[in-house]
């Protein structure tokens, strides 16, 4: 096989992919767009990029893109898996030993000539939950001019996800911003395509609606009498307070459910979950760990929880009203109490917010 050159490449197909790298506005893209460039511009037979996912603290590898060179591949979406059927960090050793050490890692399978895996950390000192590795499938060795070119694309996908992160994340709690839920919402809800890599960029917002697939639940948290702790204490102990409240809202939920702080003292989640009732009991648990907590200087702090599924022609804006609706009820109930507002409409206490198009059935 002919040694490969970064100065064969096309300048034009170069410059193409790293147009496509530092044009999105969604972290959960860079991941595909860095593994569409390699698999376009490297002799590799496979890439996949593997992240660390973790619930419980116990941690697995997810791969969230997996490209074949001869066409095919998947992306999946960190919500939408069977936790406990993924790997183990430990027990795939090559990807484990990759990103402890954090540096290129190459295993041949097939003699000294052969082909072989070469392994690279996704970030070069990452936080625990951006941990990952790409896995670069190819006949021989890759070239010292190949590696400069993964190397070339990883930075360039690293600081795009440093920007990224940095204009999705609220400065105070750390948590993702209320900006960064639209797109959020309409990429986490969109059905698998039968195993086969989107055009993600393609998919228009029209085409995003009417295609949300069953349990995707969109939650909120508000502090009870938020005001009085502000009269009572000032701004500051108030924003103290907001971040012990994200600190255990992200030890409560999962790494992979998206968790927000929209401004003042609303708190939210986006998740997908199976059953209603795991659902309730995953804000449950969050209530209760709030209210056994202490608050140095102001002592006991609760929430008033609601969630709502997201329906068919649901938009951030309408799944959101029924949260509001199911908190409203929890606070007029007195406080510190989880409601699901699927369960309230079925016990009667008002129906659901009607969506454009609407239909009244029959009775």
């Amino acid at each position: 096989m002919a040694a490969f050159r970064v100065y064969d490449l096309p300048m034009s197909t170069f410059i193409e992919h790293i147009v496509k790298l530092t044009n999105h506005r969604d972290r959960d893209l860079l991941e595909l767009t860095l593994s569409k460039a390699l698999i376009d511009l490297l002799p590799l037979e496979r890439i996949v990029v593997a992240r660390v996912v973790r619930e419980d603290g116990v941690g697995r590898w997810l791969d969230v893109a997996r490209l074949d060179a001869k066409g095919g591949g998947r992306v999946m979406d960190p919500q939408r898996v069977d936790f406990q059927s993924l790997v183990r960090l430990e027990d795939a050793s090559d990807r484990f030993k990759c990103l402890q050490s954090r540096q290129l890692l190459e295993v041949t399978w097939a003699g000294p000539q052969g082909p072989r895996i070469t392994l690279l950390p996704l970030f070069s000192d990452s936080r625990q939950e951006d941990a990952g590795v790409l896995e670069l499938h190819s006949e021989a060795s890759l070239s010292p001019d190949s590696l400069m070119l993964v190397e070339a694309l990883r930075q360039i996908y690293r600081n795009m996800y440093s920007l990224l992160e940095y204009s999705d994340r609220d400065p105070l709690t750390g948590l993702l911003n209320r900006k960064s839920l639209d797109d959020a919402f309409y990429s986490a809800v969109l059905e698998d395509l039968d195993g086969k890599v989107p055009d993600m960029a393609a998919v228009a917002e029209h085409e995003r609606r009417h295609r949300v697939p069953a349990n995707y639940w969109l939650g909120l948290a508000s502090i009870d009498n938020c005001g009085l702790i502000r009269d009572k204490h000032g701004p500051a102990l108030v924003d103290d307070v907001l971040q012990r409240v994200a600190r255990i809202m992200s030890s409560t939920f999962r790494t992979y459910d998206r968790l927000y702080h929209f401004g003042a003292d609303q708190f939210g989640v986006l998740m997908h979950c199976p059953d209603e009732a795991l659902v309730l009991s995953a804000f449950e648990r969050f209530r209760n760990s709030v209210e056994k907590t202490h608050f140095p200087q102001v002592g006991r702090v609760t929430v008033s929880c609601g969630f709502t599924t997201v329906r068919a022609d649901d938009s951030p804006a309408s799944a959101l009203a029924n949260t509001e609706r199911a908190v409203d009820f929890a606070r007029r109930g007195g406080g510190n109490k989880a409601c699901s507002h699927p369960g309230l409409v079925r016990r009667g206490f008002f129906g659901p917010t009607p969506l454009p198009g609407d239909q009244v059935a029959a009775a």
